[in-house]
């Protein structure tokens, strides 16, 4: 990611025009009741003062490797919807509004653009749904349930848990979810196994290297990997942080693979 990226679709971000709240609500009610040349310039000029809003959301998204221009531009298409469908009577600000519509929208388009497949009619079943939420949010100033959603939508409560599931972009195993200095904890970190029975350290016969370890350790790699306990299910029961099991744990591993 080039934070210090200027130019982005033709568009100079160094010089883009940020609107106040109050700027907003004059444009917003324009848009709304006003006459077709004042909604028409109001709202490009409630995009144009917006640009910088997309710009901030596009960075959540770097790390995937792809491209700034077009996740800019689909950031665009979420912030025209959202000024397009706000509501400026409600009390909420629209950047409370608008954010979760540009990150949806660019979520859609990551997510079209994803290697696993989904089938067409649960996607479309999907997107469905994120409409009738974003619809019925606009219109009741709060997140509809997915049973609201499912009535409104007039399928069942199940198909659209799973159309929305589906679609959920995988998560890494090696994404950082918490860091406190040095110690970067993983989903790895996270995920428990309550089922292998094969996992590699009970069947290393190394029972000097493990000797050497202190209580404390041989009590986190038991629990960790004989018990298949998560991190933070060890962290509750010895009384210490996730952050120090996760150093414990590294720290332990890393004396039995010197002595193997």
């Amino acid at each position: 990611m080039q934070y210090n990226k200027v130019e982005i679709c033709g568009v100079n971000t160094a010089k883009l025009k940020v609107l106040t709240e109050a700027e907003k609500q004059v444009l917003l009610q324009k848009i709304k009741n006003g006459t077709p040349s004042e909604k028409q310039k109001a709202r490009e000029e409630m995009i144009s003062g917006n640009l910088k809003l997309v710009l901030s959301v596009i960075q959540r998204f770097t790390n995937r490797g792809e491209n700034l221009d077009d996740l800019f531009q689909v950031g665009c298409i979420g912030l025209m919807k959202a000024i397009d469908n706000f509501n400026p009577d409600l009390e909420v600000r629209f950047s409370t509004y608008g954010v979760p519509m540009i990150i949806g929208e660019i979520r859609r388009y990551l997510r079209d653009n994803n290697s696993v497949r989904v089938s067409r009619s649960m996607r479309d079943t999907a997107y469905k749904a994120m409409q009738m939420k974003e619809k019925m949010t606009a219109e009741q100033g709060k997140e509809p349930s997915v049973n609201e959603i499912a009535n409104a939508l007039g399928i069942r409560r199940e198909d659209v848990v799973l159309a929305l599931e589906a679609i959920v972009e995988p998560v890494s195993l090696y994404e950082p979810v918490f860091s406190d200095g040095n110690d970067t904890i993983y989903v790895m970190d996270q995920v428990g196994d309550k089922n292998d029975d094969s996992n590699w350290l009970d069947e290393i016969a190394l029972k000097e290297a493990i000797s050497d370890l202190s209580d404390r350790e041989k009590r986190i790699l038991s629990m960790r990997f004989f018990q298949g306990k998560t991190q933070m299910e060890v962290a509750g029961e010895i009384g210490i942080s996730q952050a120090q099991v996760s150093r414990l744990e590294k720290g332990a591993l890393d004396k039995i693979k010197k002595e193997i």
